[in-house]
């Protein structure tokens, strides 16, 4: 089974918004079925709920937040997933240096797309920033499906041989 987590800041914007889009894309695949996708934070408050805004904006593309909860990036967390995109180049790095042994499955989400990017935090803006961000991430999982597949089955692989 594929296993993805989606890592920000707090997992209560941009993360637990990607991790719901992209499921919604695995429910609309054909042959693709039974994924393992998470959400987490490298600063995250254990247990706080998704922000309204990103409630909000998911709300309107028929997808529910209301039952996440933040939780922070750890090693066994790390370990369990095939692949982890992180929404800013500093939670790439400092994941990979603090879990260097699964450094080689951590990725910058832009990355999926052939560029190196962050994806804006839009805590404390409008509801138009949220929106705005759901459509990067939206657009970066469309684009970078491919990549995604590729570097899956990769892991699967290695995981395979090992």
């Amino acid at each position: 089974m594929p296993s993805v987590l989606f890592v920000c800041t707090a997992n209560i914007c941009r993360s637990p918004m990607a991790a719901a889009l992209f499921q919604q894309m695995i429910d609309q695949q054909a042959n693709v079925a039974g994924w393992r996708i998470e959400s987490a934070g490298t600063w995250a408050l254990e247990g706080q709920p998704a922000a309204e805004k990103s409630r909000l904006v998911m709300q309107r593309r028929g997808l529910d937040l209301s039952q996440h909860r933040s939780r922070t990036v750890t090693a066994e967390i790390l370990r369990s997933f095939d692949l982890i995109l992180t929404m800013e180049g500093s939670h790439k790095e400092a994941l990979r240096v603090e879990f260097s042994t699964d450094r080689g499955k951590i990725y910058l989400l832009s990355e999926m797309v052939g560029l190196l990017y962050d994806v804006p935090d839009p805590i404390g803006s409008d509801e138009a920033d949220f929106e705005a961000t759901a459509n990067e991430i939206g657009d970066l999982l469309a684009r970078g499906f491919p990549k995604i597949l590729q570097l899956l089955a990769h892991s699967q692989n290695i995981q395979a041989v090992t």
